[in-house]
């Protein structure tokens, strides 16, 4: 694996090194030396996926508040998605900055998010399923999230978006 700063604190992509033969290819998705290794978390008691059917759907911006933040680290099983986070964290060196990476299937990059950031995702493609490990329980009562156009983050979205949640449409803007 190739671990990949962000240009967010705290925040790394993280490519596989996939040995290929006649068969496909081989590779690591996840060790606890290398992430170690970089600082970061290696206990993940929650794994999720989500399925998307639809091009440019979107899901997100969602974050859990503390006590209960969550570090993820999101992969793309199926298909191909324009992934985003936004630091969140006010005493962050990147606080409201964002950044956005392709992950696809093809492609095998996995995004770790440390606590504190925002996460949402765009559908490029139909038949999206995403895996996430998160380093937390969900607790209902934390989750929380910003509205994906909110123009305090001015984030640029590939699409025009085709599906989109009432409660990710209605996230409060930030500073409003």
């Amino acid at each position: 694996m190739r671990f990949e700063a962000t240009g967010l604190d705290g925040a790394w992509l993280v490519k596989i090194e996939a040995a290929h033969d006649e068969r496909g290819f081989f590779a690591r998705t996840f060790c606890e030396d290398e992430f170690r290794a970089h600082g970061l978390v290696t206990r993940f008691p929650q794994h999720s996926i989500s399925s998307s059917s639809r091009r440019a759907t979107l899901r997100g911006m969602h974050f859990q508040n503390e006590p209960h933040g969550e570090v993820k680290l999101v992969r793309c099983l199926n298909g191909s998605i324009w992934d985003v986070i936004v630091d969140l964290r006010a005493n962050s060196p990147t606080f409201r900055q964002w950044r956005g990476f392709e992950l696809s299937a093809e492609n095998g990059s996995q995004l770790y998010i440390p606590k504190g950031f925002a996460h949402g995702f765009q559908t490029l493609s139909d038949d999206v399923q995403v895996n996430y490990l998160i380093s937390e329980f969900y607790e209902p009562s934390a989750a929380n999230g910003v509205r994906y156009d909110d123009p305090m983050f001015g984030i640029s979205w590939p699409l025009a978006v085709s599906t989109i949640s009432d409660k990710d449409l209605n996230w409060p803007l930030q500073g409003a």
